[in-house]
């Protein structure tokens, strides 16, 4: 394969990096055979793994370690943390004590001393931004941590963290991971541009839109989600937004059908092409589903056919918004300001 600069950090990675979200009771609970996907990742040439606390409650990265045990200085490490892991109010977020406590019960199941890239899973709205900063950066001065990076910051978000690490002297985010595919094009508008212009990393999930790009979403032959962590919304058949992409995904495969591609390998290569994008997450189940992933890497595809895909899907544009995961806060019904009586409350 050949490496790509991980934003401004001197790390060469993989234009595909192996998801770890489906190994686990989330998709794939045969260790022994998540173990072999991973491995066999590794010898094509994958060399970043992307995996969370939060899969399959910690499962994944009991897996992750399990598989990187005597090959852990080939892999540049990465996972996240935020979300919740049981009940607790404050087993989640991104406070200063639940960074501290979750970092440790990470490099645990990891099995090892160090995590290459630690990223916050999402924003939180009711902590500030430089709690969250210091906290990393004491990580990284301890050497438990060697970058930190973001998940689903909208633009704005992105430029405040900058901000709050520069006015403070405080470790800044190397990267963000958002989503992003033919049918998620959001992050093009401003997004991708934010992160160009901070020398950001940019680790893009979802290229196949959960499944949407993989073949198994057809019109008259719609499939179910993989992952029982999949939004319900992203595949209620009965929304016209999720109507219009089956529309948009037989145009899509009739383009790569024309190009001789499958709209599988088309997908994926349409995100690792962009120049904004560092590597495109992808997230097997399966050993086949893998060995579809890898080939797409090598895949440059013309202008022609970028040219049309514009023409179906817009550039900036996402055709059901709840694909996105970003700016879920900010539209909340109750923090959308309807008067100015509502905005002083």
């Amino acid at each position: 394969m050949q490496y790509r600069p991980l934003g401004r950090t001197g790390v060469q990675v993989s234009p595909l990096c192996l998801g770890a979200m489906m190994f686990g009771p989330w998709g794939n609970d045969d260790r022994a055979d998540a173990v072999r996907i991973i491995h066999r990742a590794l010898d094509a040439g994958i060399n970043i793994v992307d995996t969370a606390d939060v899969y399959s409650a910690g499962v994944s990265e009991e897996i992750v370690g399990q598989a990187l045990a005597g090959r852990r200085d080939e892999v540049v490490l990465a996972t996240k943390f935020f979300m919740p892991m049981d009940d607790d109010p404050n087993h989640r977020g991104g406070s200063r004590r639940w960074i501290i406590r979750a970092v440790e019960d990470s490099l645990r199941r990891l099995g090892t001393d160090h995590i290459d890239l630690y990223q916050v899973h999402r924003p939180g709205p009711d902590t500030d931004v430089a709690e969250t900063l210091g906290a990393l950066s004491d990580l990284v001065r301890q050497g438990k941590v060697r970058y930190i990076g973001s998940s689903s910051y909208s633009a704005s978000q992105i430029v405040e963290a900058q901000w709050a690490s520069r006015e403070r002297n405080l470790e800044r985010f190397v990267t963000e991971q958002p989503p992003y595919s033919l049918l998620v094009r959001g992050i093009e508008e401003d997004v991708l541009p934010t992160t160009l212009r901070h020398g950001m990393g940019t680790l893009t999930y979802s290229p196949l839109a959960g499944g949407w790009l993989s073949g198994r979403w057809r019109k008259g032959a719609a499939g179910v989600p993989t992952s029982s962590a999949r939004p319900g919304a992203r595949f209620d058949m009965s929304t016209a937004a999720n109507q219009r992409k089956l529309d948009v995904v037989e145009d899509l495969a009739t383009l790569a059908d024309d190009a001789g591609l499958s709209l599988l390998q088309m997908a994926i290569a349409f995100v690792v092409n962009h120049p904004g994008v560092t590597a495109a997450i992808v997230g097997p189940r399966t050993m086949d589903q893998l060995e579809s992933y890898l080939p797409a890497a090598e895949l440059t595809l013309s202008p022609d056919v970028l040219d049309r895909i514009d023409e179906i899907v817009a550039p900036g544009v996402t055709l059901n918004p709840d694909d996105n995961s970003y700016g879920a806060y900010e539209l909340l019904p109750a923090a959308r300001r309807r008067t100015r009586e509502d905005a002083a409350r």
